[in-house]
C-alpha cells in the first residue's frame, strides 16, 4: 500500500499536466474561432460562460477522441445520445472524454488523502462508479424524452388529422404540426421538422418516417411510422387510418393510466411500512411502554 501511493502521486500529476495542455490548446482554439466570426462580421458575441462552456466542451472531445473504442458500444452510445437529444456530431467525443473525466475524478479522490486516507479498492470502485454514472445521466434523459413525446402524440395526431381532411398532404401536414407544437410540445416538433429538412433534402418518405422512430425510440411513434408507410404503400386514405390509429393510441393511454394507478397500492406499502408506520407505532404504543417500564422495573428491583 505504501508503495503504490508515490506511483498514484505520479500518475495524478501527469494527468493533471495533460488535462493543462489540453485546457490550454482548446482555449487557443476557441480564440481562433472567435477572431475568425470577428473577420467575418458575425453580430452574437458568445456570453463569457458560453465561451467558457465550449472551451470545456473542446477539451472533453479532444479527450474522448483518444479514447478506445468499440464499434458495438459507439452504436449503441450514438443511438442512446441521439434519442437524449444530442444530435450534434461531436456529442459522442465529448461524452467519451465526460465519461473518462468522471472515472478519472472519482479515482482521483478516493486515492488521495482528499476526504479520507487513501484507499486503492476504495478509489477502484469509485472510478467504476463514475465511468458509470454518465451513462446512467444519458439513459435517464432519453428516458423523459421518451415520455415527453409520447405524451405529445396525441394532440399532434389530432392536429395531423385536421390538417390532412383540411386538404394538406402527408408532408405539408407534418410540416404544419411541427410549426403548431413548437411551443407546447417543443421535442416532437423538432423531430418533426427534421423530418421536413428531409423530405426537403430528397430523402424518401419513408425512410424519413423510419429515421424518425429510430431517433425518438418510442413504440407508439413506431407504430405510426408502420402505419403511415403501409398506408402509403398500398394507398388507403391516410386520413382514416390516422383517425383509426388516434381512437387507438388514446384507448392505450387509458389502459396505461389504469395499470399505473392500479400499482399505487403496492408501491405506497413500502413507504407505509418503513417510515409511517413506525411513528404511529411510538405514538401509540410509546406512552404505553414507559409506564409498563416505569411500573413493572421497580416491582422487579424490590422482589431482587
Amino acid at each position: 500500500m505504501v508503495t503504490l501511493l508515490p506511483l498514484l502521486a505520479f500518475a495524478f500529476g501527469s494527468l493533471i499536466v495533460t488535462a493543462m495542455a489540453y485546457v490550454l490548446l482548446s482555449s487557443r482554439s476557441v480564440a481562433i474561432n472567435q477572431r475568425l466570426r470577428e473577420v467575418v462580421g458575425a453580430q452574437s458575441q458568445p456570453a463569457p460562460e458560453r465561451a467558457s462552456a465550449q472551451q470545456l466542451a473542446a477539451f472533453f472531445k479532444r479527450v474522448g477522441e483518444r479514447v478506445p473504442r468499440s464499434p458495438k458500444e459507439l452504436g449503441n452510445l450514438q443511438r442512446r445520445l441521439v434519442q437524449a437529444g444530442f444530435r450534434r456530431a461531436d456529442a459522442l467525443p465529448i461524452f467519451l472524454g465526460i465519461r473518462l473525466a468522471a472515472a478519472i475524478g472519482a479515482f482521483a479522490l478516493f486515492a488521495t488523502p482528499i476526504l479520507a486516507r487513501p484507499n486503492v479498492t476504495l478509489a477502484l470502485a469509485g472510478a467504476g462508479f463514475g465511468y458509470l454514472v454518465p451513462g446512467i445521466v444519458v439513459a435517464r434523459l432519453a428516458k423523459r424524452r421518451q415520455h415527453r413525446i409520447r405524451l405529445s402524440l396525441a394532440d399532434a395526431l389530432d392536429l395531423l388529422v385536421v390538417s390532412v381532411e383540411a386538404g394538406l398532404g402527408l408532408d405539408q401536414a407534418l410540416a404544419r404540426v411541427g410549426q403548431e407544437l413548437a411551443f407546447a410540445y417543443p421535442d416532437l416538433s423538432n423531430e418533426l421538422r427534421l423530418v421536413n429538412l428531409e423530405l426537403l433534402a430528397g430523402t424518401a418518405r419513408s425512410e424519413a418516417l423510419r429515421n424518425l422512430a429510430d431517433r425518438t425510440g418510442v413504440d407508439d411513434l413506431s407504430s405510426l411510422v408502420a402505419m403511415l408507410v403501409q398506408t402509403d404503400k398500398f394507398g388507403t386514405s391516410v386520413a382514416n387510418s390516422l383517425r383509426v390509429f388516434s381512437d387507438t393510441l388514446r384507448t392505450k393511454r387509458r389502459q396505461r393510466a389504469e395499470e399505473a394507478a392500479a400499482k399505487t397500492g403496492v408501491k405506497m406499502v413500502f413507504p407505509l411500512v418503513l417510515c409511517i408506520f413506525p411513528a404511529i407505532w411510538i405514538v401509540t404504543i410509546g406512552p404505553a411502554a414507559i409506564r409498563f417500564v416505569r411500573v413493572l422495573v421497580p416491582i422487579v428491583q424490590g422482589g431482587q
